[in-house]
């Protein structure tokens, strides 16, 4: 449909099958090009423009739509009229131009978080992926100024960390460096917007990582709640090949399959044909079989973590069917939860069973669609509506419009997993290439630098168009500071934030609280079936049959 391996009027091209936000199935940290968000993160906006100007015409490909997704949703634009225009911008068309667009927005209940565009990480957890690319991933969103989510696991699989057994409430940790290195590293370049998201599931609840956490940061970090993701419908899982690691994580307490501790598993590993243990996270709420009984145990959850200091909480929940979801909005709303993050199939960055993935759960624009739904059920009764973020598969400028249009006005964020990984990998390939006795440290694959970006260049000065932006943001002395890898990270999201400027202003929307559900239309009907948003040849048909008939 949209998306084809290789795309010419842009010039990228995939390394594996393309999913349905233009990543490849299968996104490789060593991967030496192209795909769209590959080549954002090095040259920035300009890959918003076909290539080769002044010696091509390009025409769109996508006018058939096939099925229900995100990339069967248009944006709808208007000939006249602006709205949202703050400060002392006027309707004059000098004003209303796209780099006037505000992309500033804020969520919260009694503590509003700032940011500078309305997007935000996935959790990075305990993905040895999410582990050697922190850096990156954290200053990098720190500089952009957007949330960074640390998610599940952290201080668990963290050999260094120090857990006694008792009572969480009397501090079982007693020193997590790698939670703690990665919360340092966020708050290094945080300027007051954005924000440090800890994420906790079960082991990190019976660890006791909100108690460290409160008692260390206060309330410089959001605390937040995991009830599951898209990708799976299971705990998290990892991946290690080491008997010893293996057996340290069942002492911590978790599921590992296959288990390390059985002889004729250990005399398989021995001998090479068992070479890798799954870790896995325990599922929660089994104890609960009663709606009543989750919202009692959530509202008692909630209670706590403010009691020991956490001034901002919010809740991420997966792909599970209608009930959870209307448990998720209502629960958080009456909470008075910060944001709900609501993460629809298909994506991951973990370690998710394919077909798992392949299968199971309900599709992000259908989850999206029905949070809307219920959302406006809860807002016409009178409720303060939690503030949500949609995640599942995001990618590209475009989705992050539809997605906020999808969900106006409660839709606040958009949280992209994959994506914004991508330029960490990149960036660190680059910089191990050009300095090759960091290479280990920094975890870069490539001997040298590919023809790919050869191409485009042969320093960082050359390579990233956002380089100076940084330079400028944190002075030049600093620069020795950021990886490649913020730089990229910070390159590709100028790219995100033009783009949608450019989109925003064509729908005549200078201001996010502005996107509104009319800004989309469905480019099949069954599109608009499923979602409810109308086909494009039914919106303002009758308005446009009363111009015929004046």
């Amino acid at each position: 449909m949209r998306f084809t391996k290789n795309n010419d009027v842009l010039g990228t091209s995939n390394r594996g099958n393309p999913t349905e936000a233009g990543l490849c199935t299968l996104c490789r940290a060593d991967c030496s090009g192209k795909c769209e968000t590959w080549l954002s993160s090095l040259v920035g906006r300009k890959l918003l423009y076909p290539r080769s100007f002044g010696i091509v015409t390009a025409g769109a490909n996508n006018t058939t739509h096939v099925g229900t997704s995100y990339n069967s949703l248009r944006i709808q634009g208007y000939a006249y009229g602006a709205h949202g225009l703050v400060g002392e911008m006027t309707h004059d068309a000098d004003d209303c131009i796209f780099p006037n667009v505000s992309l500033e927005t804020e969520f919260g209940k009694e503590v509003k978080t700032k940011v500078r565009m309305p997007l935000m990480t996935g959790a990075l957890g305990s993905t040895f992926v999410a582990q050697k690319y922190w850096d990156s991933f954290a200053i990098g969103g720190a500089l952009v100024g957007i949330p960074v989510v640390i998610g599940e696991n952290v201080v668990g699989v963290d050999r260094n960390s120090e857990i006694a057994p008792g009572d969480v409430r009397k501090g079982k940790i007693k020193s997590a460096p790698e939670l703690e290195r990665r919360i340092d590293g966020y708050l290094r370049y945080y300027d007051g917007y954005g924000g440090i998201i800890v994420q906790l599931n079960v082991e990190d609840t019976r660890n006791g990582v909100a108690e460290f956490v409160a008692d260390k940061y206060g309330d410089k970090c959001i605390i937040e709640l995991k009830w599951g993701q898209g990708a799976k419908d299971i705990g998290g899982e990892i991946q290690v090949r080491s008997l010893d690691y293996a057996l340290f994580l069942k002492e911590r307490g978790y599921v590992v399959d296959p288990d390390p501790s059985s002889p004729e598993v250990q005399q398989a590993f021995e001998n090479g044909s068992i070479k890798s243990f799954a870790r896995h996270s325990r599922l929660g709420a089994t104890h609960m079989d009663t709606v009543d009984q989750v919202r009692r145990d959530f509202m008692g959850s909630v209670e706590y973590l403010r009691s020991i200091g956490f001034k901002r909480i919010t809740l991420k929940t997966g792909a599970y069917g209608m009930e959870e979801l209307a448990m998720a909005i209502k629960f958080a709303t009456d909470a008075k939860l910060d944001l709900l993050t609501i993460d629809g199939s298909g994506g991951g960055t973990g370690m998710s069973p394919w077909n798992m993935m392949q299968s199971w759960g309900v599709p992000s624009i259908i989850l999206h669609a029905k949070a809307y739904e219920y959302a406006s059920l809860l807002a016409a009764k009178g409720h303060d509506v939690v503030d949500m973020s949609f995640a599942g598969g995001f990618a590209l400028e475009d989705h992050i419009f539809k997605a906020l249009s999808m969900g106006a006005p409660f839709t606040k964020m958009i949280c992209m997993g994959r994506a914004i990984m991508v330029p960490g990998f990149v960036g660190a390939n680059i910089e191990g290439a050009l300095f090759p006795e960091k290479r280990g440290a920094l975890n870069g694959h490539w001997p040298e630098l590919p023809r790919s970006v050869q191409r485009i260049g042969n320093s960082a000065k050359e390579i990233f168009a956002s380089y100076f932006d940084v330079e400028k943001k944190v002075g030049k002395d600093e620069m020795k500071n950021i990886p490649y890898g913020a730089i990229a990270f910070y390159t590709l999201a100028d790219k995100l934030a033009c783009g949608l400027q450019q989109l925003m202003a064509g729908a005549r929307k200078f201001e996010l609280n502005q996107i509104a559900r009319n800004d989309i239309f469905s480019g099949n009907r069954e599109t608009a079936r499923e979602t409810g948003i109308p086909h494009c040849a039914d919106v303002n048909d009758e308005s446009a049959k009363k111009i015929l008939n004046s």
